[in-house]
């Protein structure tokens, strides 16, 4: 008897963002109970935003200040619903350079 696959939520979410921002360029990366939301600028990959998990597939969201400080997004929900309320208020960091 084979395990039952487990979702891996980081490559779920780095497709959510595909789709909602048109673009491939945010990159996701699991630390510990975070999906860490990242963008290439010039040689460095940049941390926007995280989503944590606080539940069964529920997730809630933070910003990346310049300081490096996390300031909390009014986003919480599945991660369907909390990956559109990032892209909807955080569209400008998500945005590739041109």
């Amino acid at each position: 008897m084979t395990a039952p696959l487990i979702p891996d939520r980081a490559s779920e979410l780095q497709g959510l963002l595909a789709k909602l921002t048109g673009h491939a360029a945010a990159r996701v990366r699991r630390y510990g109970k975070h999906l860490l939301i990242q963008m290439q600028h010039d040689e460095s990959l940049d941390t926007v935003a995280r989503l944590t998990q606080t539940g069964t597939n529920h997730y809630v969201a933070a910003f990346r200040t310049h300081s490096g400080r996390w300031e909390p997004l009014p986003a919480s929900g599945n991660l369907r619903q909390t990956a559109e309320i990032v892209v909807t208020i955080l569209a400008p960091y998500l945005h590739p350079e041109t």
